[in-house]
């Protein structure tokens, strides 16, 4: 076992912490779909989950290695930098899940290490290439490919599936849902988790218990996959309602073909060793869901709040993590006192969300009735050439056929030119 000080304690189990949040802030990602359309029990899918991200934590290192060793540089970095980068992500996460935002756990702990990085060291301790290619460039790629995959995903579901039986249909893309949604769970394993092992990786480095260019070890591996395993299985409902039902209404076909669509490219960037958003993935492929199927609605006001949560996420995490930095100059009654600060706002974010609560009983309940919002220009032009949905045409021909067989033969048809 590493030699350790308490600083160094301090910032491993701040780092678990980050990844008990990471856990219950993403569980949406795997799992919202498959809760919203019935596929499963809120706490059966929550479960399965969680067992899944312990097994993906195991399966590969590459994103860890990018966070302990390409984004910033290893020399100079202290551990209480990387204490108050963990600050700044914790206190992200737990803001936007209390609003129930699907913002990126990723992009706030690179925000924060960004932040604590440069107010430490200035900007040459930050790998802007790493930081481009393998952060900016996938953050803006991953929705709109998982998007487009998704999209073209419905369509072809839809398509295929036009003359199936609609119950037998509906019963075999749950089933679907399920093993899909499995996927993305082993995914968000692979990627997510690492994040945190390349975290702890880091501050053992700059601790001086582990040698530069040093992989995570076993017990680290271990220890991040446990923990947002565990954050994964309380399961964070907020954020899944909106995810299930914020974003579009969605049937199993979309479910399955948004599911199958993210966890293809997270399985992928997990391989290239690309910091992806699982978030960013997961919600692009639920809005492609929404515009692939004839008569989806996409809610763009809750779209747009989401884009708004994925623009501050990374700026807002620095700052935060850039101030905590600046106090933990003082010595140890600074770091001590930024301890201090993220134990009290975390204890004031959880007492408001007591106010309402949002948990496995009622996170699939709909909501109040209000005005319809508008479809939109993009998702009317969309709707208008997706293939209408299994038994939609013979519905349609009922309707209009129904009419007529009731009409009076006096009585002039009103559709008569």
């Amino acid at each position: 076992m590493e030699s350790f000080s308490l600083i160094l304690a301090i910032v491993v189990v701040t780092a678990l912490a980050f990844d008990f949040t990471n856990g219950f802030h993403d569980t949406a990602n795997a799992m919202a779909t498959t809760i919203s359309t019935g596929a499963l029990k809120p706490k059966v899918a929550v479960a399965m989950s969680a067992v899944l991200n312990l097994v993906g934590a195991f399966l590969s290192v590459e994103v860890a290695n990018t966070i302990s060793k390409g984004l910033v540089d290893e020399t100079g970095i202290r551990p209480e930098v990387i204490f108050a980068a963990l600050v700044g992500a914790i206190l992200w996460n737990l803001l936007t899940w209390l609003v129930g935002l699907p913002s990126s756990s990723s992009h706030a702990l690179m925000g924060g290490l960004i932040g604590a990085a440069v107010a430490s060291a200035g900007i040459g301790a930050v790998n802007g290439d790493v930081l481009v290619t393998k952060v900016l460039l996938p953050a803006i790629a991953a929705p709109i490919v998982a998007g487009l995959a998704a999209l073209l995903a419905t369509r072809m579901t839809y398509s295929l599936g036009r003359k199936a039986d609609g119950r037998a249909a509906a019963k075999g893309y749950r089933a679907g849902q399920i093993a899909s949604a499995g996927l993305v769970s082993l995914a968000h394993g692979t990627n997510d988790a690492q994040k945190t092992m390349g975290i702890i990786t880091l501050a053992l480095i700059a601790g001086g218990s582990l040698a530069p260019d040093s992989d995570p070890p076993v017990w680290v591996i271990l220890s991040a996959g446990l923990a947002i395993a565990l954050g994964t299985y309380l399961g964070g409902w907020r954020i899944i309602r909106t995810m299930g039902r914020g974003l579009t209404d969605l049937q199993p076909q979309q479910g399955f073909a948004a599911q199958t669509s993210a966890a293809t490219v997270i399985l992928a960037s997990s391989h290239l060793g690309f910091s992806l958003s699982t978030t960013h993935s997961v919600s692009g492929a639920v809005m492609g869901t929404g515009l692939g199927r004839k008569g989806g609605v996409v809610r763009w006001s809750t779209a747009t709040r989401m884009f708004v949560a994925w623009g501050l996420t990374l700026p807002a995490a620095a700052l935060v993590a850039a101030l905590a930095e600046w106090v933990c100059r003082a010595g140890d009654w600074g770091t001590a006192l930024v301890a201090v600060f993220l134990v009290a706002s975390s204890f004031a974010i959880w007492r408001i969300s007591r106010r309402e609560v949002v948990d496995h009983t009622n996170v699939v309940d709909a909501e109040e009735p209000g005005p319809a919002e508008p479809a939109g220009v993009v998702t009317t032009a969309m709707a208008a050439v997706s293939p209408p949905p299994a038994g939609a045409t013979e519905d349609l021909a009922a309707t209009v056929a129904a009419p007529a067989a009731t009409a009076d033969p006096k009585t002039p048809s009103a559709t008569t030119v």
